[in-house]
């Protein structure tokens, strides 16, 4: 069926997360959605809580080939079946704002020349104190910077943001145009963490970006996070840069070694100022 939203949902063994991230989906109004559920663990651990569910709008996929936990290549699997005009990749354990979707397509519709369009981040979870307060400052100021990059236009500042300082965004955060989906080739399966980095600068660098001033997610932070931990571990620190170096050096590749340096200039020092 066509839709305004195409919602795909990787997952991994949290069946209750996942009911309550497809409950805030179904709740949106005056937009219609479909929800593909890609389950990628090999028991189907999500098959009978989103059966019981009885909705048309959701699509039960089991991964033939489980990954263990490895959202790029699920995610691949959920767009090229997407009949939406708009795509949003939503982690199992996060949850949609109400009246999100309602906020994104107008402003997509307002800015035709932009291919994806994301919001602030609300942290929230079974996470220490501390940890909580590490991610509400971290996306406090990821916020901050985002609204600073509106005035250099829709492309480059958000991706020198992107490449060369912390990220501004998760994957949940954003929805994107399907055509800029296909343009882009979806995510990147070579890259393990910070995958969905690469993913939104190629997707920013290709079809433009722009910032909502609103909450787009809550963002669930359990313990210990993956993520922005204060506390890494020594493995995540080496992907975490191992990432990021992929990352780089498929920019560099792509758009030349003369825009890569600028990008890197400006950013450390323009962009610092502001």
């Amino acid at each position: 069926m066509n839709c305004d939203f195409s919602v795909v949902i990787p997952t991994f063994r949290r069946p209750l997360p996942l009911l309550e991230a497809v409950s805030s989906v179904l709740r949106q109004k005056d937009v219609s959605v479909e929800v593909f559920i890609i389950d990628d663990s090999p028991e189907g651990s999500a098959e009978e809580p989103i059966r019981d569910l009885r909705d048309e709008r959701i699509v039960y996929l089991k991964n033939p080939n489980p990954t263990g936990g490895i959202p790029s290549i699920v995610r691949n699997l959920g767009w090229p079946l997407a009949s939406g005009a708009f795509v949003h990749f939503l982690d199992d354990d996060d949850v949609v704002t109400e009246g999100h979707y309602a906020a994104v397509k107008s402003a997509l519709q307002a800015n035709p020349s932009v291919g994806l369009v994301f919001g602030q981040i609300e942290p929230f979870g079974s996470a220490s104190p501390k940890q909580l307060e590490h991610e509400r400052r971290y996306f406090a100021e990821a916020a901050r910077k985002a609204a600073s990059s509106r005035r250099f236009g829709a492309r480059l500042a958000y991706v020198g943001s992107m490449l060369f300082d912390n990220a501004l965004l998760v994957c949940s955060a954003s929805v994107i145009r399907r055509e800029c989906v296909s343009r882009i080739g979806g995510f990147d399966p070579a890259i393990r963490l910070m995958e969905d980095a690469d993913f939104h600068v190629r997707a920013m660098r290709e079809c433009g970006a722009l910032f909502l001033d609103r909450t787009a997610i809550r963002y669930r932070v359990g313990s210990p996070s993956l993520m922005h931990s204060p506390e890494r571990t020594e493995e995540q620190a080496r992907q975490e840069l191992q990432g990021r170096r992929q990352m780089q050096a498929n920019y560099r590749q792509k758009y030349g070694a003369l825009e890569f340096y600028s990008l890197a200039l400006f950013t450390r020092t323009v962009l610092r100022a502001f």
